[in-house]
């Protein structure tokens, strides 16, 4: 049975607590949501038409940034889409889904720091 938004979050929470402290002081208001699938607006910004083709966002200003001008806007977020998840686990085959769902928001969470693709990857390696 295809476990629930809750219990996909509980997974993205751990993968969030593996983190080094360095990394996970910085997280506090930073939301993490997990929804079924992106909204069409979402999806539309990121040109993407296939709802599958997008695992999870995150929706913010990176940390380097940020200003105190930045004081009212939104509350950054990370938003994991269970289903696209589900999917590519299933058509995967080589990975578990606690291994996956901690890709994704791991992934998310480079891009709150605005870390490069090499470093969000060393990060993932360090939190497994």
């Amino acid at each position: 049975m295809a476990p629930t938004a809750e219990e996909m979050e509980a997974m993205a929470r751990a993968a969030l607590a593996r983190l080094p402290d360095e990394f996970a002081r910085h997280l506090g208001a930073v939301v993490l949501q997990v929804e079924e699938f992106a909204d069409e607006e979402t999806l539309g910004e990121l040109g993407i038409e296939d709802p599958f083709e997008l695992t999870g966002v995150y929706q913010g200003l990176p940390l380097h940034v940020k200003s105190i001008e930045h004081t009212e806007t939104m509350p950054d977020r990370i938003r994991l889409f269970r289903a696209p998840i589900l999917d590519e686990w299933m058509a995967r085959g080589d990975v578990s889904l606690e291994q996956l769902v901690s890709h994704v928001v791991i992934h998310e969470v480079g891009h709150h720091f605005g870390l490069s693709d090499d470093t969000m990857h060393a990060l993932e390696d360090e939190a497994d």
